[in-house]
């Protein structure tokens, strides 16, 4: 089985891809003229499924609507540029890479499928707390260009919480995922994979 983590790099890249315009010359205009351009893209890319069928077809009209969500994202993020526009372009990438890597574990069956259900679930957990942390990061930052020295310290200790939430986090969704490879064994093999895992991630 393919690395979960491969497929969400993919997934990333073709979701990742930004309109040229930008904010500082975006009008009204260019921006209503950009959202029917997603429009009509994703439309097109949904049609194109229908020559596909089974789990195929599936994984192609996630994909179409993961890239239909991250565009509007992104474009809401140029047209209004903010931290809060900034984390809900990387939730719509972790989100659409998410949807499709559940898809494609379809593909497999038993404790294949429930591993590549995981490592998913465990990517997109880790992607969702480097959103939150990119966010808290630049607010943190904003406030304190305008503050103090004591706001920066407080910038510091606020950003090393969320650093800190999210490392717990991360570690719960891997530690769920080595527990789930276990299941492949069986007697002590699979009592010693669980003593490793819980080892491993101090449970």
């Amino acid at each position: 089985m393919k690395s979960f983590k491969l497929v969400a790099l993919s997934a990333a890249l073709c979701f990742g891809m930004a309109t040229a315009a930008t904010a500082a010359d975006m009008t009204k205009t260019d921006y209503k003229s950009a959202k029917d351009a997603i429009s009509a893209k994703y439309k097109a890319d949904k049609n194109a499924c229908k020559s596909m069928s089974g789990n195929a077809e599936d994984i192609c009209k996630e994909e179409a609507e993961g890239r239909e969500e991250v565009a509007k994202a992104e474009l809401e993020a140029q047209y209004k540029p903010s931290a809060e526009a900034q984390y809900d372009v990387r939730m719509a990438r972790a989100e659409a890479a998410y949807d499709v890597a559940k898809e494609k574990c379809d593909d497999f069956a038993g404790n294949a499928k429930d591993v590549c259900v995981k490592e998913a679930e465990a990517a997109f957990v880790t992607a969702k707390e480097d959103a939150k942390v990119a966010e808290k990061t630049a607010e943190a930052k904003a406030v304190a260009s305008e503050k103090t020295v004591d706001a920066n310290a407080a910038a510091r200790e606020e950003t090393s919480e969320v650093r800190k939430d999210a490392a717990s986090a991360k570690r719960e969704a891997d530690y769920a995922t080595a527990k789930e490879k276990c299941d492949a064994f069986a007697g002590d093999a699979k009592s010693s994979c669980v003593k490793d895992a819980e080892s491993r991630y101090g449970k």
